[in-house]
């Protein structure tokens, strides 16, 4: 049965009926009451929407093809017609305008990552292709470019003075609907360890956000951009009034690396953290009851010329608290190579202040196709000091994975951890080389995400 026609003579019905009934002049609720003026979100979104835009990307990939299809004495045969090699794969996202004289657009990195074609579709109407200017995957952020002109841009809040309970707002293209508000509070500040990004410092949100809200706005109620929607956590794949945002400070330390260099530069101090704990606390005999501890220092690093000590305790950054190992590896991940900071630091129930110089972080990498042809495609890195995995994991980084690959054919992905090859434990590049000699299958022992997988490449 046709619902749609079940129910059409029903709604005729009533929408003459409603037109039938008298009606007041004014429909709707009065603008005030008891001479006070209604608050209302509107004057303000009149003015920060523009500034969001909405995002359609397009890349086409290889057409995956039965063999027997590649036969042409097999399509003669049964008739069958010369089959597409690639198929074009679509998605849509958000993003936000902070630079109307450039033309500059914040968004997500994964709403841009691989895309053929960007086009960007303002709040006007106007569609504009765009160009990736540069982006970072450890932290999803991008910046594109569109023709300026006639742009509206969002100023950037100062988000070290957001506080939990603070009203923001969430503008973004979720399901690809166009332009959608929804309201909420600041939730929580400096979510980190969820295993979304390398980096995280994230505003949790009540707001909603579902999928294509990515790399749209969140704002206060000034209009101004707090943060870069970016992950929701929605068991059910809707939501459940849990998203979150990279703050805007991050982003524009992110934003002025990525426009002068085409990508983040990351300085490294060389070493590795951990929370400090109450345990830890009370086995150092300190009163602190936040900060992070200084576990490895590695030799000629930043930090040993600094003079800093396993078993320090890094208390502040630049004047800034220190909560955790997470927001100490976020603020030096933040810095550019050469750029001075001062750590407060506490060694021996002593406060000192030291100062460090920077350095670059330049990984051990490898490229895959010269350990096995199966592992060509990949780029392979030790985990760093400064990595979210440092002394949590031991094993061969898939920093980079070219799509189409071997590779990538054979199942492996960017961020899977190599942990053993041959049943052998690696903990860098240069131990893959020997253990993948002398053979043509491949056991690799792998961690993604959490969980522990096992993959024989022949």
């Amino acid at each position: 049965m046709n619902i749609q026609r079940v129910l059409l003579p029903t709604t005729l019905l009533a929408i003459s009926l409603a037109m039938a009934l008298p009606c007041p002049a004014e429909a709707g609720l009065p603008a005030m009451v008891d001479d006070q003026t209604l608050p209302s979100l509107a004057p303000m979104l009149e003015r920060a929407t523009p500034a969001v835009v909405n995002i359609a990307t397009e890349n086409r990939m290889a057409a995956r093809r039965n063999p027997l299809l590649e036969d042409p004495f097999f399509r003669h045969f049964f008739n069958i017609p010369e089959q597409p090699r690639e198929r074009k794969a679509q998605s849509v996202g958000s993003g936000v305008v902070v630079d109307a004289k450039r033309g500059y657009v914040i968004t997500n990195h994964h709403v841009v990552e691989g895309a053929d074609t960007i086009t960007v579709t303002l709040r006007d109407g106007r569609k504009l292709n765009a160009k990736v200017i540069g982006s970072d995957s450890q932290s999803d952020i991008a910046v594109i470019q569109i023709p300026s002109g006639n742009l509206t841009a969002l100023p950037l809040a100062d988000t070290d003075r957001l506080r939990v309970g603070d009203f923001v707002v969430a503008v973004g293209n979720p399901f690809g609907l166009g332009q959608t508000v929804t309201s909420g509070i600041v939730s929580a500040l400096g979510r980190t360890g969820l295993g979304i990004q390398g980096y995280e410092d994230f505003i949790q949100t009540d707001a909603s956000i579902n999928p294509g809200n990515s790399g749209g706005a969140l704002v206060n109620l000034r209009g101004e951009l707090v943060g870069i929607n970016t992950a929701i956590i929605a068991p059910g794949g809707g939501n459940v009034g849990i998203g979150f945002a990279i703050p805007a400070n991050m982003v524009a330390r992110l934003m002025n690396q990525i426009v002068a260099h085409g990508s983040v530069r990351r300085g490294q101090l060389g070493v590795s953290v951990q929370d400090l704990t109450p345990d830890l606390a009370r086995a150092f005999n300190i009163p602190a009851s936040q900060g992070a501890v200084i576990a490895q220092v590695s030799p000629r690093s930043a930090a040993a010329r600094a003079g800093l000590r396993e078993g320090d305790v890094v208390l502040n950054i630049n004047g800034r608290p220190v909560r955790d190992g997470g927001a100490l590896r976020n603020a030096i991940g933040l810095l550019e190579v050469g750029e001075a900071v001062r750590l407060d630091i506490l060694r021996d129930g002593k406060a000192l202040t030291l100062e460090a110089k920077v350095g670059e972080y330049a990984p051990v990498r490898a490229e895959g196709e010269t350990i096995h042809p199966r592992l060509a495609g990949a780029t392979l890195e030790e985990i760093g000091l400064n990595s979210p995995l440092a002394g949590k994991v031991q094993g061969v980084l898939i920093a980079e994975l070219e799509s189409r690959s071997p590779a990538a054919r054979a199942g492996l992905r960017k961020g899977d951890v190599i942990l053993a090859v041959n049943q052998q434990r690696v903990a860098s590049p240069a131990d893959l080389q020997p253990l993948a000699a002398g053979g043509d299958a491949l056991l690799i022992n792998l961690l993604r995400g959490r969980e522990e997988l096992v993959l024989a490449l022949r």
